[in-house]
C-alpha cells in the first residue's frame, strides 16, 4: 500500500457535493447490538390489535443511533410499528411483492418486498417538470460548481527529532534549499527528488490537483498567497515538517451548465417528492388504525 503524502490534511472535510436521491436513513450501522439500553418503561406497542414484541424493539435499535437509550427505543419502536401498519394494508389490499437486489447485492427480506410493492402501487408523487429543475437550478447555483484546484508541488524537510535542535536544523536545511532554487522549476523538480521525504519525490514532487481544504492549514494558508508559477521563498512548517511549496497554477471553480445536471436535479427532487408523498400516505393510514404506544408523525416519513 501506498503511502498517504504528508501535506494531505485526512482529517479535513471532503467538498460539499449535491446531495442524493439516497439521504435518507434506514442503512443499517449503530451501536453494538450487544450494548443496547434495556427497553424504557413505557407500555406496549400495539397496531390495530397486534403487538410488537419488546425483543424486536431491542434488536432494531442499532439502527437508530440517538442520544440516549428513550429516544432510540422510542424511533425503534415507531419505525416497526409503521412497518406493521403497511404490511397490515398490504395484506388487506392483496399486495404481494418478490424480494429485489439492491445495488451492494444485498436481497430484500419477504416483507421488505411486500412494504416496497405496496408502495410503489398506492403512492405516485408528481414527477419533477423542467420549470421546477430549472427553479431549484436558479436558486442554488452553489451547488452545481466545481471546486477550485490548486496545482501543487512541494518539498518535505523532516526534522530528524522532536526537540526544537531537530526542528531548526530542518528549518535551515529547507530555507538553504528554496534560496537555492530560486523561481526554477526545474531545479525544484531536481530538490524534490533529492531531498524531499514525502512519498512524492519520485514525481518532482508534485501532489498533483487539490481541492481547497485537503491540505494542511498552515501549507493552505501559504500557497493561497503564492502566484502561480511561483516558489515560496519561506518554507513552511506543519506536523509533518518544513515544505518548501510550488504552486504551478490555480483553476478556478466554473458552474456546471443547466443541461449537465438537469438529470440529476429531477432525480433528487423526485426522490424528495416520494418520501413526502410515502409519508402522507402512512399518516393516513395511521389516522384511520388504532396505534397505541407510539405516535406515527407524518413529518417523520417512512422509517
Amino acid at each position: 500500500m501506498s503511502r498517504q503524502p504528508d501535506i494531505i490534511d485526512v482529517s479535513a472535510p471532503p467538498a460539499p457535493v449535491m446531495p442524493s436521491a439516497c439521504e435518507s436513513g434506514g442503512c443499517g450501522g449503530g451501536p453494538d447490538p450487544r450494548l443496547r439500553p434495556a427497553p424504557p418503561s413505557f407500555g406496549g406497542v400495539i397496531v390495530n390489535g397486534v403487538e410488537i414484541e419488546p425483543e424486536a424493539i431491542a434488536q432494531e435499535i442499532q439502527h437508530h443511533p440517538a442520544p440516549d437509550g428513550e429516544t432510540a427505543w422510542m424511533e425503534a419502536a415507531r419505525a416497526l410499528a409503521v412497518r406493521e401498519l403497511l404490511l397490515q394494508e398490504a395484506r388487506r389490499l392483496g399486495v404481494d411483492g418478490g424480494p429485489e437486489e439492491d445495488e451492494s447485492g444485498r436481497t430484500e427480506t419477504d416483507e421488505d418486498a411486500v412494504v416496497r410493492a405496496l408502495l410503489e402501487r398506492e403512492v405516485a408523487p408528481a414527477k419533477a417538470g423542467d420549470e421546477e429543475c430549472r427553479r431549484y437550478y436558479d436558486g442554488h447555483l452553489d451547488r452545481f460548481r466545481t471546486p477550485e484546484l490548486f496545482e501543487v508541488s512541494h518539498i518535505l524537510i523532516e526534522a530528524q527529532g522532536d526537540d526544537d535542535a531537530a526542528w531548526a536544523a530542518a528549518e535551515r536545511e529547507a530555507r538553504l534549499i528554496a534560496q537555492e532554487i530560486g523561481d526554477d522549476a526545474d531545479a525544484f523538480a531536481a530538490a524534490a527528488r533529492e531531498f524531499s521525504k514525502c512519498p512524492t519525490a519520485h514525481q518532482n514532487g508534485s501532489l498533483g490537483q487539490i481541492r481547497r481544504g485537503e491540505l494542511v492549514p498552515d501549507v493552505q494558508e501559504a500557497l493561497e498567497a503564492l502566484p502561480e508559477g511561483t516558489i515560496g521563498p519561506e518554507p513552511v512548517r506543519s506536523r509533518f515538517g518544513w515544505h518548501v511549496l510550488r504552486l504551478e497554477r490555480r483553476i478556478e471553480g466554473r458552474t456546471l451548465p443547466y443541461d449537465m445536471v438537469r438529470e440529476r436535479i429531477a432525480d433528487m427532487l423526485d426522490a424528495r417528492s416520494w418520501a413526502v408523498s410515502a409519508a402522507r400516505y402512512t399518516a393516513e393510514l395511521a389516522n384511520r388504525a388504532d396505534i397505541e404506544g407510539v405516535l406515527i408523525d407524518p413529518a417523520i416519513g417512512i422509517a
